[in-house]
C-alpha cells in the first residue's frame, strides 16, 4: 500500500505558485514516487494553518520567502515557526531569492527550516528529488530493516538461542502449535548478539544507534536510548547515574514503583513529598505547586528532582514554572512520562516534559504508541550529560541478550509516529470526546472531567487532563468495579485499564477505533439498563500522610530485619509495629501508591490503614507484606541493627 504524502506551497504569487505546482505534479508522474506525494498551494498564512491543522497527511511545507500577509513583518518566517511549534514533524523549505535571505532565516528560524529551495531555479525534478530523500530519512528504519533483511537471508543458526529461529518448536507433537501461534518471522528475527550486524544495544555504533538518533529528532531530545526492560528499568539507571549514596532527591511519593526502588539502588536521601488526593474518587493527583516551591527551596542541596506526568488517571503538572525554579537551584528535573509518550505528535497534549525543559524522560513507548510491551525510551536533554558514565549504569540493567523484535518495535513506533501520528492521534482525541458523550447519554454511567478529578489543593496550580484517559464514574449504576468489569469482560469481551472502588478507566489510543467506541458504548447502555440500588461502597480509607525516615531506605532494605504480624491475636492491629523501621516497600494495589517505603518510620495511622485494608479490601492485593503460616506479616529493623546503622545520625 502506497502512503499519500501531501505537499503544501504557500505563496501569493499565482502565477509562480502554479508553475511549481505543475511542474512538481509533472514529476511525481514522471519519476519514482514510493512516498505518494501530491501537491497542492494555499495562498494566506491563516489558510496554511488551518489545512496543517486540518490534514494529517500533509508531510512538507514549502514557503515562498516572498509571502506578503497585511500587519506582518517576514511573514514567512512566522509562518515557519507557527507550524514548527504545532506539528514540529513536519519538514519546512523556504523558497529564497538570494543568501541574504537565507541569512535571515537561519537568524529567525533555523530550529524549524529543513532546507531550502532558489525560487527562481525551476529545477522541479531536482526538487521533488529532494522532498522524497526527506522522507525517506524520515520514515527510515534503519534497524528493522537490516532485522527483516537478516531474516531474509535465510542463515543457518549455529549459536543462541536454543529455539535456533523456530526449528525446535516446528513440526513438535507437543509445541508446534506455538510456533504456529507466534509466527515464523518472529522466531527468525529472536537472534543472538552473535550477528554483528544487527549491531549491539550495549555498546550501538550501527543501525542501533542511527534508529536512536532518529527517535531523538522525533522526540525533541539530545540523545535517545532504546530500553528493553520498560520504563521501571529506565528510572532505575537514571537514578544511579545522577545520584551517589547519601545524595538527596526530591520525590513525589505517587511515582511507580521502580523509582522508590531506584531509592533502594542508588543508596540516595529521599524527600518524600505528599501526592494530592481525591477522596471521593480515589484519585491520587500530582503534588502541590506550593509544597514542591518550598521543597526546591528547603533543598537547595538535592540533585534531583522526579515527577510522573501524566499520572495513570491523565493529570498534568504544568511543569514549565517547575522545572525552572529546579534549574535555578541547580536540581536536575526527571519526568516519568511512562503514561504520556504520544504527545509531541499533537498540540492539544503538548507541551511535553522536554518542550518545559526536563532534562531527562522516560516513556513506556508501548503503553500509548505501537511497540511490543516492554519496549520504551530514554531521552536526554541534560547540558552535563555524562554518557560514559550513564552507558555504565545502562549497561548494568540490560540484559546482554536483547530481544530484537523490541528494538525493532521501537523503530517502527517511532516511524508511524512521525509520519501519521497527528492524523491518528486526531482520530483519537475525536473518539475520546464522542465515548465520552455517549458514556454520559446513558444517564447511569458519567466520564469524570477534570474539575471532578483534581484534588483540592491543586486547583490553582494549572493542571491538565490528557483526555485520552477517561474515569467514569459507576457509583450510579449500583455496580461494584469488579462486578462491572467482570460483566464487560465475560459479557462483552471488553477489558478496561484498571479500577477503583467507584469508578473504571479506559485507555484510548491510536489503535482505538470506532467499532471498538460502540462496542464499548453499547455494552455500557445495556449494562446502565440493568440499574441496581445503588451500591453501597466500602471506600477505601485516605492513605496516610508520611511519617518520616529513621535512616536510608537502603540502609533499611538490606538488612535482615525480623517479622512482625500486622495483626494480633484479636485480630486488631499490632501495637508492637508502632515506632518500628519498616525494610520493605509497602504498596496496596490498586492504588500502587507505597504506603510505607524501607527506613520508614510506622506509626498508629499508617498501621490502622493497612490493618482496616486487610480485613475489608479483599480484592486488594498487598505488595511487600510477607506471609508466615497464612498470617501478613511485616519486616521491620531490629533495635540493634538499627543502633548499628550510621545513616540513623541523619535523620536523628
Amino acid at each position: 500500500m502506497t502512503p499519500v504524502s501531501r505537499v503544501l506551497v504557500v505563496s501569493d504569487d499565482a502565477k509562480w505558485q502554479a508553475e511549481v505546482l505543475t511542474g512538481l505534479g509533472a514529476a511525481a508522474v514522471q519519476l519514482e514516487n514510493p512516498f505518494g506525494l501530491t501537491f497542492l498551494g494555499v495562498v494566506q498564512l491563516g489558510e496554511a494553518m488551518e489545512r496543517v491543522a486540518a490534514d494529517g497527511d500533509i508531510q512538507i511545507v514549502l514557503i515562498d520567502k516572498l509571502l506578503h500577509e497585511k500587519g506582518l513583518a517576514q511573514p514567512a518566517v512566522q509562518l515557519a515557526n507557527r507550524i514548527n511549534a504545532f506539528r514540529p514533524e513536519l519538514s519546512l523549505y523556504i523558497l529564497l531569492v538570494d543568501d541574504d535571505q537565507k541569512l535571515l532565516v537561519e537568524e529567525m528560524a533555523s530550529h524549524a527550516v529543513d532546507g531550502y529551495f532558489y525560487r527562481d531555479e525551476l529545477d522541479f525534478s531536482g526538487w521533488f528529488r529532494i522532498l522524497t530523500a526527506e522522507l525517506a530519512e524520515k520514515s527510515a528504519t534503519p534497524f528493522y530493516d537490516r532485522l527483516r533483511q537478516y531474516v531474509r537471508m535465510a542463515k543457518d543458526s549455529w549459536h543462541t538461542p536454543g529455539h535456533s529461529g523456530g526449528d525446535s518448536l516446528k513440526g513438535s507433537p507437543w509445541v508446534g502449535d506455538f510456533y504456529e501461534f507466534v509466527g515464523e518471522n518472529m522466531l527468525r528475527a529472536d537472534l543472538s548478539v552473535s550477528v554483528p550486524m544487527l549491531d549491539s544495544l550495549l555498546h550501538p555504533t550501527g543501525v542501533i544507534a542511527e534508529s536512536q538518533a532518529l527517535a531523538a529528532k522525533a522526540f525533541g531530545a539530545r540523545k535517545t536510548y532504546f530500553a528493553t526492560n520498560g520504563t521501571s528499568t529506565s528510572n532505575k539507571v537514571i537514578f544511579q547515574t545522577l545520584l551517589t549514596p547519601g545524595a538527596t532527591l526530591l520525590l513525589d511519593r505517587n511515582c511507580h514503583k521502580s523509582v522508590h526502588h531506584g531509592v533502594i539502588l542508588s543508596g540516595a536521601r529521599p524527600v518524600y513529598l505528599d501526592s494530592s488526593i481525591n477522596p471521593r474518587y480515589g484519585i491520587f493527583g500530582p503534588v502541590s505547586k506550593a509544597t514542591l516551591f518550598a521543597a526546591i527551596e528547603a533543598h537547595p542541596e538535592a540533585r534531583v528532582l522526579i515527577l510522573t506526568s501524566c499520572t495513570y488517571d491523565g493529570l498534568r503538572y504544568d511543569l514549565e514554572p517547575i522545572v525552572e525554579a529546579a534549574h535555578a537551584k541547580g536540581i536536575k528535573v526527571v519526568v516519568d512520562e511512562a503514561w504520556y509518550g504520544f504527545a509531541r505528535f499533537h498540540p492539544e497534549l503538548r507541551p511535553t516534559a522536554l518542550e518545559a525543559g526536563a532534562d531527562y524522560v522516560t516513556q513506556s513507548t508501548h503503553k500509548v504508541l505501537s511497540a511490543f510491551s516492554q519496549a520504551g525510551m530514554i531521552h536526554v536533554n541534560d547540558p552535563d550529560f555524562d554518557e560514559h558514565l550513564f552507558r555504565e549504569n545502562f549497561n548494568m540493567h540490560a540484559s546482554t541478550s536483547p530481544q530484537y523484535n523490541l528494538i525493532a518495535s521501537l523503530d517502527v513506533a517511532r516511524k508511524q509516529a512521525v509520519m501519521e501520528g497527528y492524523r491518528l492521534l486526531e482520530r483519537t482525541l475525536r473518539l475520546a470526546q464522542e465515548l465520552r458523550q455517549k458514556i454520559d447519554s446513558t444517564g447511569v454511567f458519567r466520564v469524570l472531567e477534570l474539575e471532578d478529578l483534581l484534588p483540592e489543593e491543586v486547583r490553582e496550580d494549572g493542571i491538565r487532563l490528557d483526555p485520552t484517559k477517561l474515569t467514569i464514574d459507576i457509583t450510579g449504576s449500583g455496580f461494584s468495579a469488579d462486578e462491572l468489569q467482570q460483566a464487560l469482560f465475560e459479557r462483552y469481551n471488553i477489558q478496561v485499564e484498571k479500577s477503583t472502588f467507584s469508578t473504571v478507566t479506559l485507555l484510548l489510543t491510536i489503535g482505538t477505533t470506532r467499532s471498538k467506541v460502540s462496542r464499548l458504548h453499547d455494552a455500557m447502555l445495556r449494562l446502565a439498563k440493568e440499574r441496581r440500588p445503588r451500591h453501597v461502597a466500602r471506600r477505601l480509607p485516605e492513605i496516610p500522610h508520611f511519617s518520616r525516615l529513621a535512616c536510608l531506605p537502603r540502609d533499611a532494605f538490606y538488612e535482615e530485619g525480623e517479622r512482625l504480624p500486622l495483626l494480633d491475636d484479636e485480630g486488631l492491629p499490632n501495637s508492637e509495629l508502632v515506632g518500628r523501621v519498616c525494610c520493605d516497600q509497602i504498596v496496596p494495589y490498586p492504588p500502587g501508591i507505597p504506603v510505607l517505603v524501607p527506613g520508614q518510620v510506622i506509626d498508629e495511622s499508617i498501621l490502622s490503614y493497612l490493618a482496616r485494608l486487610q480485613k475489608a479490601q479483599k480484592t486488594i492485593e498487598m505488595h511487600g507484606l510477607a506471609e508466615d503460616a497464612g498470617d501478613c506479616v511485616v519486616r521491620v529493623l531490629s533495635s540493634a541493627e538499627f543502633l548499628q546503622l550510621p545513616s540513623r545520625i541523619l535523620f536523628s
